[in-house]
């Protein structure tokens, strides 16, 4: 059994994880960690991970980044393994997630969604058949219109992946507003669309003479993105002290 302790488990994503593990037989919940608490969980709650006294195999983080600092000290202090699902973390504590990765096992990724991780390692491979071949690559986002940033993270993991593939030398435009000339062959171009609920569209199109193929990705609940930490969870227990992400998980 993996005893895990869910960091901001009173949040949206907090509460769909422990709404999907009380199906699963592998994991237990050992403790949570929220500012705020009411006493529902049947778990202890702690207002801060510093306070927690419940020893555990993993810990899920969908929390703040002003948490992130503390939660990275406590699990390299306790050789906790973390799946770090928080998003717009500074440089220095990215700096600071490396550092705490010759501690303790951390997964770190842009997007948890196995869907998502999966569509990175065809796109590479579609890549190194349709590029040479004269294919364009553009990218458009769709995701719900209180999302801040734009184009989203997984906009740009996906974006980076092709590029790997591609030594690296394309570049991203995310603004073609202020110029008038023919696309150039070594560009990736992003496209954002902000509007209602939308949880996360992602299309990767390759545009080529008479033909388009692109590769689609539809998230309808933000379930997808819980399932994947947990899987991460159970990936994580065991590994010794290293940065992975979820290219490690679907092998």
């Amino acid at each position: 059994m993996i005893n895990v302790i869910i960091h901001g488990c009173n949040g949206k994503m907090g509460q769909t994880i422990l709404g999907l593990l009380k199906e699963d037989k592998e994991i237990t919940v050992a403790a949570g960690v929220d500012a705020f608490d009411e006493g529902k969980n049947p778990f202890p709650v702690f207002p801060n991970i510093s306070a927690c006294d419940v020893k555990a195999d993993v810990v899920i983080d969908f929390s703040v980044a002003p948490a992130v600092d503390g939660l990275l000290t406590y699990c390299a202090k306790e050789h906790v393994a973390c799946v770090l699902c928080t998003t717009g973390l500074s440089p220095e504590q990215l700096q600071k997630v490396e550092e705490a990765s010759k501690e303790t096992a951390i997964l770190k990724s842009a997007n948890m969604s196995l869907g998502i991780n999966m569509l990175m390692k065809l796109l590479k491979d579609a890549t190194a058949i349709l590029e040479p071949a004269g294919f364009d690559i553009e990218i458009v986002e769709k995701h719900h219109k209180l999302k801040l940033d734009a184009p989203s993270g997984t906009a740009i993991a996906l974006g980076d992946s092709i590029n790997e593939a591609l030594n690296g030398e394309y570049e991203y435009v995310y603004d073609r507003s202020g110029r008038r000339e023919q696309r150039p062959k070594k560009e990736i171009g992003f496209s954002a669309v902000r509007g209602g609920t939308i949880v996360g569209d992602h299309d990767v199109i390759f545009a080529g003479a008479d033909e388009v193929i692109t590769f689609s990705h539809r998230a309808y609940s933000k379930a997808v993105f819980a399932k994947g930490a947990i899987q991460a969870a159970k990936f994580l227990k065991g590994q010794p002290a290293g940065l992975y992400d979820m290219s490690d998980v679907i092998g």
